[in-house]
């Protein structure tokens, strides 16, 4: 019997620290110059690719009703909240890094190439952003 029980805990223990092991949840990014919480992303997977929606703006002066006004694309003139910053990016065969996607910066309107990276046990999770040989990285923490 404590065999049994031990091997259900252990499967349970390991199947939720798999599921935390991917950057589908809910995040919070921050300003790299002044450290405020700017957003929650809402990160999720369908066929296998990864798909990402401002879900709530924190930055204390964003209004409302605020617009990507500097996209180029078919998010031009949409609402920051429920914006899809995050298009594509798939698991890449044996590590724990997505690739491939794009990631648009509303602020300027520019997307990036894109890799996600969970990190310090799913708690985190590394953002790099790609323009041609350059890239930045930002550190998002887990909001649930």
């Amino acid at each position: 019997m404590k065999t049994t029980l031990a091997a259900i805990v252990l499967a349970a223990t390991s199947f939720t620290a798999m599921a935390q092991s991917t950057p589908v949840g809910l995040w919070r990014n921050a300003d790299d110059k002044t450290g405020e919480v700017k957003a929650e992303i809402r990160i999720a997977e369908t066929n296998g690719a990864l798909s990402g929606r401002i879900e709530k703006s924190l930055k204390k002066d964003t209004k409302p009703d605020a617009t990507c006004d500097e996209c180029s694309d078919d998010r031009k003139g949409k609402p920051i909240t429920g914006l899809e910053i995050i298009r594509g990016g798939k698991k890449a065969e044996g590590k724990d890094v997505w690739e491939g996607g794009k990631i648009l910066d509303p602020e300027n309107g520019k997307e990036y190439r894109a890799s996600f990276t969970p990190i310090d046990g799913g708690k985190k999770l590394e953002v790099r952003g790609y323009l041609g040989p350059f890239w930045r990285t930002q550190t998002w923490t887990r909001a649930q």
